[in-house]
């Protein structure tokens, strides 16, 4: 056996704190930035987060998955490997573990804004999305569709929550994404760098984002809001243009998830 493997026979050890109710949203929420960590749920996440140069600081599992991670825990042979029934971790977890092992991983350090703009041209600004859901697919399609970077407002939803991660299939360890710490004062630093900010919002004089497209900026954010209110007035109003998707006049909007990646296709980069 393994060194490593640590065998649990109580619920209540305090070396599994890390994984404890992570049903808890909002305890979640508060706990994980402020201890510097996070949740990787299934083994292919788990990988894709190593690969990104992520470090773990323990892994959680069944006996079941051990073959699959056996690989990793041999790579880390120092961290500890906790494994225990199905009950067992499901008392200490608060769910059904049926996406194999978990793993509590160190955060990264933050990035600097300057260094990311530097050489970006084209990002994803996130206002306000609470939705982990929603947030973990416009992570996705950021990844798969060109976007350099994606910066998050200070209210946003964090990208490294265990349903954000598992939704983005570990995109967010892709692209890089900083969490900006004022907002919208933030657009005049995107505008300093050369970016045209296109905010996209169903307002009167927004452009279609074909035209958007057409005029191909150098360098071009992308501004997305919260999918109940939309954009904050004070971001419409700093922006240089306001962008809409042009659609069937029976469906008022599209999922903001829907309407990133739909964005981000038509507006990817192109020979200037």
């Amino acid at each position: 056996m393994t060194k490593s493997i640590v065998r649990l026979t109580d619920s209540a050890d305090p070396r599994v704190a890390d994984y404890a109710g992570l049903t808890d949203t909002q305890l979640r929420r508060r706990r994980e930035p402020a201890e510097g960590l996070y949740i990787a749920e299934s083994t292919k996440v788990l990988r894709r987060a190593i690969e990104a140069g992520h470090t773990p600081r323990s892994f959680f599992l069944t006996d079941k998955w051990l073959p699959d991670l056996q690989d990793i825990i041999e790579t880390f042979p120092e961290t500890p490997a906790f494994v225990g029934s199905v009950d067992m971790l499901e008392a200490i977890t608060g769910f059904h573990l049926h996406r194999g092992a978990l793993a509590a991983m160190n955060r990264p350090a933050s990035l600097e804004l300057d260094d990311v703009l530097h050489s970006a041209r084209r990002i994803a600004v996130l206002e306000d999305i609470v939705d982990h859901t929603n947030l973990g697919a416009v992570f996705r399609s950021a990844a798969a569709l060109g976007i350099d970077a994606v910066l998050v407002t200070p209210r946003c939803a964090d990208p490294l929550y265990r349903r954000s991660i598992r939704v983005s299939m570990g995109a967010v360890f892709q692209v890089p994404w900083i969490r900006l710490t004022s907002w919208p004062e933030s657009v005049r630093t995107l505008q300093d760098h050369g970016f045209t900010v296109a905010a996209l919002a169903l307002t009167d004089d927004a452009v279609d984002l074909q035209d958007l497209a057409a005029d191909n900026p150098e360098r071009l954010a992308m501004v997305l809001g919260t999918e109940g209110g939309g954009l904050d007035a004070r971001t419409l109003d700093l922006a240089d243009c306001k962008v809409k998707i042009p659609m069937n006049p029976a469906v008022d909007s599209l999922n903001v998830a829907a309407a990133g990646a739909v964005a981000f296709w038509e507006c990817r980069q192109r020979p200037l």
